[in-house]
């Protein structure tokens, strides 16, 4: 019976990492079903990148404010988790602050902790006002009705009582306070009034019970992070690791295209030959994307990724003037497209049947991408390198090459184009009339 508390904490350990393991495995399926990208250039600039943005939070200082008090909660909140590793072993084996073996340090380091703890509970709370009480207009779009408004404030409660409960540990703590290496820890002896009067074995139980309650909460926090747009804890480093290095505005070209044009260009090509068979096999069997799958799997990391914080969607101007589009709307429609194309997966053994839907039309709208100028606001403004711009403009290839659904007003530009060699409807004989008026 000595023994029970550890087996119940190994099981309950086993049980949350084997399922966020499971997740993980999810996720990574998901993300593989986007077309191959090749991403390996330039490592030492990915590196940097990583490093910068996503270890470094050097985005999401350019908004002072929203920027110190989310540095505050990631470096407080990963900092302080770093005693999860001592409740893992004295879950495991039964002891009891196996640390304190640092001797004063080990004082030290709790003190630190617990401040941490406090700046990440003030700062949670500056959160929640933000959302719930001053409602900034970027938190209030459409899109962030229901779940999305729910999650936010859910992992905002989470991070309290987390942060409390591990104050709550250290104030009742009384083995730990009456041992040499205890001086007052910073925060929590403030806490310990509230406790006087009771037992020592009262004291205990709360202690212990905190005890379970803040690592049981850490394993339910961790598997959480799947269904939330706080995923991002995890993926921003790789998702900023691959971010896009080209210059803003610069899109790809279609190879298949290109090969057509240079055919056209080429003076003794043959314009009637037949295709070769491996120019048949390299010829793409569609032509820009409607669905998920035909995105690349760094779109789809991108939709993962995604934090929900609406930056993008403040600075896109066509947002601004009142259109329908909303570049943190595309990237969570992708999302939740992606994830329900993996449930159907799930469903039919492995095996993806047609469900009648796609990304274009039952989650995102034409006039959504015709909407975007391709101005890049909201790639630039991204605190974590996500691209909505590429897959809008994959969309838009898509609605022009497969479907010949461009808008009226781009149908006339590149029809002139095509028969005057610019946008304007004039012939180039009579470009220069005006000057004459």
């Amino acid at each position: 019976m000595n023994y029970l508390p550890n087996i119940i904490f190994a099981i309950a350990l086993v049980v949350g990492v084997g399922y966020f393991i499971k997740n993980v495995k999810r996720l990574w399926r998901n993300v593989k079903l986007g077309q191959d990208k090749d991403v390996s250039d330039n490592k030492s600039q990915r590196w940097k990148n990583m490093a910068m943005i996503a270890l470094g939070q050097s985005k999401m200082v350019k908004r002072p404010v929203a920027g110190f008090f989310h540095i505050v909660v990631y470096v407080g909140f990963v900092i302080i988790n770093i005693e999860v590793l001592e409740i893992v072993i004295d879950g495991l084996f039964g002891t009891h602050r196996v640390f304190s073996g640092l001797g004063k340090a080990y004082g030290f380091l709790i003190s630190s902790f617990e401040v941490l703890a406090a700046l990440v509970f003030i700062a949670v709370v500056v959160f929640w006002i933000r959302r719930n009480m001053i409602k900034l207009k970027r938190f209030m779009s459409p899109e962030m009705k229901g779940w999305p408004k729910n999650d936010g404030n859910f992992i905002l409660y989470f991070e309290m009582v987390l942060m409390t409960l591990f104050l709550v540990m250290n104030a009742t703590d009384t083995t730990f306070q009456n041992s040499e290496l205890y001086s007052g820890n910073l925060i929590s002896q403030y806490l310990t009034p509230l406790f006087d009067g009771l037992s020592e074995s009262s004291l205990h139980i709360i202690e212990r019970t905190a005890w379970w309650m803040h690592i049981l909460g850490i394993l339910v926090f961790l598997n959480y992070l799947y269904f939330s747009k706080h995923l991002h804890i995890l993926l921003a480093f790789p998702n900023t690791y691959y971010g896009n290095l080209n210059p803003k505005g610069q899109f790809s070209n279609n190879e298949a295209v290109t090969k057509e044009v240079m055919l056209m260009m080429d003076p003794n090509a043959d314009p009637f030959a037949a295709p070769t068979e491996d120019e048949s096999e390299e010829a793409p069997a569609k032509f820009g994307a409607s669905d998920v799958q035909d995105l690349s799997w760094v779109n789809l990391l991108n939709a993962y990724t995604c934090t929900e914080c609406g930056r993008c969607t403040s600075e896109c101007p066509a947002n601004q003037t009142g259109k329908k589009l909303s570049p943190r709307k595309i990237m969570m429609d992708t999302r939740d497209r992606l994830e329900e194309v993996g449930k159907n997966i799930d469903a039919n053994k492995g095996e993806f049947k047609d469900d009648g839907k796609q990304l274009l039309n039952d989650y995102i709208t034409k006039e959504e991408l015709w909407a975007c100028t391709s101005c890049n606001a909201c790639t630039e403004a991204c605190p974590v390198s996500i691209d909505p711009l590429n897959i809008i403009m994959e969309m838009r290839r898509y609605l022009v090459m497969e479907e010949s659904a461009a808008p009226m007003e781009l149908n006339n530009m590149m029809t002139n184009i095509e028969n005057n060699g610019a946008p304007w409807p004039y012939n180039q004989m009579d470009r220069l009339n005006w000057k004459d008026e």
